[in-house]
Order: structure tokens, then C-alpha cells, then sequence
């Protein structure tokens, strides 16, 4: 998925207005600042999932939720989501976290949470029994797929391919995971969607990630270093945007406001860019699950900056929502549709 080659690139029509399509990284709830746990598999922030629904139903917007094993194996889990799905007002798809996912054969790690750093073999396994697992629930096999922790690897294309996905969304565009425990390289990969795999034959959605100010080129090659533990202890992140060098703008509502995705938005827009991935966790709709909402004022706030962005996103702009598969659609050549 690195550097893609630049006839790979996928080409909307010329009068497309842009284009928003929202993910939601559907998974268990467990301690971001603890090492990972097998056991840790509790879904009762999915009863909550309706919060956002509220205000996708007045964009019109039908997100998709990517779902991990313990989602889809529970009812508790998989019971809401069906809910939404038969009444039309969604997309499903897969989110494969490895350490609660079967088979079991790893060690349980942080290396080893990247789908991509497993064996080929075995990342296709797990992704196999996700896939079977959420076809039986839903009575349909998904085709859009996002790596846990963004973690593509070498054999994800081929694995991607051979299952049937058509859809990925698991880059994080023009940036450097290395330093988080051998996670991957996204330098080389644009902010555009494009095609890769075998055959050109899946199309890529990176999530929405743009550098600001006057050395943007210069956050893509430093990306890594930047947000290491050093490196956030140190500031450095908040310096170099105060010096106006340069600033990472990610298109989510977790951690980061709305003026910011406004910011982004015009940026890509003025670099011609006309499709946005915007994306969260399923568990910040419930109190104390992530470190992006830990109260009831939080979630209002939370909640307030999808708002926000979308009433400039609908209404400034004039843009309109997409699924991925939508995009997917008004990008395929011809002769592959």
C-alpha cells in the first residue's frame, strides 16, 4: 500500500462536490493505557451508538461501521447494529483487532496488534473467521475493510483480494506509525483515494490527514519522530505549529475541534482534493471508555463538533455524504465495474 504509482489514482467526475464518508472503528471498550488482554472483549457501549445516529439522520448521512470480532460474536454487540442496518441507515464492514480475534496463536502483544505484522497466513485466518463470522449475523459478507490500529502489512492486499473486500480504509495518509511499536509507513501514501492490490483491483480511502503551514513537507518526513513519547513530552508538536512550521490537521472528532476540520477541509480542497474520511471510535459515544470522552460534558462536546463541521460541510461547501462503496462507484473505470 506504499507509494502508489500515479496512474493508480482515482478520478472523480469533474462536477463531484466533495464528498464525506464516516467511519466508525466499531470494537470492545478496554484501557488504551494498558498492554492488550484477550479477555478484554465488553461491548456495552453499543447500546449508545443511536447518540450519533441522531445527528447522521439530520445530514443524511449513512456511516459505516467497521466491526471487530467481539461486535460481531455478541448480541449485545451485533444486536444494535442489525437494528440500523435493516432500516437502511448504514454500511457494514470489517475492523480486525488480532489479539481478540480467532485463531489464537500469537502472543498477545503490541508488535502483534498491527494485523499487518502477523504471519500472512495467520492475518488471513483471522480475517477469514471475522469475515464468516459478521456474513453469518448480517446475512451479507463485507467488502470494506479497516486494519486495527491501521495496521496493513505486506500480505494484507492479497489477503483483501482473495476474500472479497473491494474497499480499504485503513490508512492514515503521509504518515510515519514506526515509532508505536513497528506500526506502518504511510509517508508515501497520498491523502487521495487510489487504487492498489492485485489488478488495481481495491480502491484505498486514506483517512483525511493534511499538513499545515509553511513547511508541510517537512511534518510528512518528521511525522514519526513528532509524535513519539519524547517528542509529546517535549511539545515539540505544539512548537513547530506555533512557529507556523508546519501542523498535522486530522479529520476526527476525537481530540481534535471542528474549526481544525474546517481548516483542514479548505486546505485539501485548495490542493484539489474532493473525498474526506472522516472517523472515530464506536466507544467515545459512552463516558470513560476512551481518553477522548470521559464525562457527559465531553460527550456533548463530542457530539457538538460533528455538528459544527458538518453544517460547514453540508452547508458552506455544499457537499454531499458518501459510503465508501459509493466512491467507490463513481470511481471505477468502465471496464471494471
Amino acid at each position: 500500500m506504499r507509494n502508489p504509482t500515479s496512474t493508480s489514482r482515482a478520478v472523480l467526475p469533474e462536477d463531484t462536490p466533495p464528498l464525506l464518508v464516516v467511519v466508525v472503528d466499531t470494537e470492545e471498550e478496554f484501557d488504551w493505557s494498558k498492554p492488550f488482554d484477550r479477555n478484554a472483549t465488553s461491548v456495552t457501549a453499543m447500546q449508545y451508538q443511536d447518540r450519533a445516529h441522531r445527528v447522521f439522520e439530520t445530514y443524511g448521512i449513512r456511516p459505516t461501521y467497521v466491526m471487530d470480532y467481539p461486535v460481531a460474536s455478541q448480541p449485545d454487540g451485533y444486536e444494535p447494529l442489525k437494528a440500523l442496518y435493516r432500516d437502511g441507515v448504514c454500511e457494514i464492514g470489517a475492523h480486525l483487532h488480532p489479539w481478540v480475534s480467532p485463531p489464537h496463536e500469537e502472543t498477545v502483544s503490541s508488535v502483534n496488534s498491527y494485523p499487518g505484522n502477523l504471519p500472512a497466513d495467520l492475518e488471513r485466518r483471522k480475517l477469514a473467521a471475522l469475515t464468516d463470522t459478521i456474513a453469518g449475523t448480517f446475512g451479507t459478507r463485507p467488502v470494506i475493510y479497516k486494519a486495527g490500529r491501521y495496521g496493513v502489512g505486506p500480505g494484507t492486499a492479497e489477503t483483501l483480494s482473495q476474500l472479497g473486500y473491494r474497499v480499504d480504509v485503513s490508512v492514515v495518509a503521509e504518515s510515519d506509525l514506526r515509532d508505536t511499536d513497528n506500526g506502518p509507513d504511510f509517508r508515501g501514501c497520498p491523502a487521495h483515494p487510489y487504487f492498489f492490490g492485485p489488478g488495481d483491483g481495491l480502491l484505498e480511502i486514506p483517512l483525511s490527514v493534511c499538513y499545515a503551514g509553511m513547511a508541510p513537507a517537512l511534518g510528512r518526513r518528521l511525522s514519526g519522530h513528532i509524535k513519539s513519547p519524547i517528542a509529546e513530552r517535549l511539545r515539540l508538536p505544539g512548537i513547530f505549529g506555533r512557529l507556523g512550521l508546519f501542523e498535522r490537521l486530522r479529520l476526527s472528532p476525537e481530540g481534535v475541534d471542528a474549526e481544525e476540520h474546517m481548516r483542514l477541509t479548505d486546505i485539501m480542497l485548495a490542493r484539489g482534493h474532493r473525498v474526506f474520511n472522516y472517523a472515530y471510535h464506536s466507544p467515545s459515544l459512552a463516558s470513560g471508555h476512551t481518553p477522548y470522552v470521559q464525562s457527559e460534558k465531553d460527550l456533548e462536546d463530542f457530539l457538538d463538533r460533528f455538528r459544527r463541521y458538518f453544517d460547514y460541510f453540508f452547508g458552506e461547501l455544499g457537499g454531499r455524504a458518501a459510503t465508501p462503496i459509493e466512491v467507490l462507484e463513481l470511481t471505477r473505470p468502465p471496464d471494471r465495474a
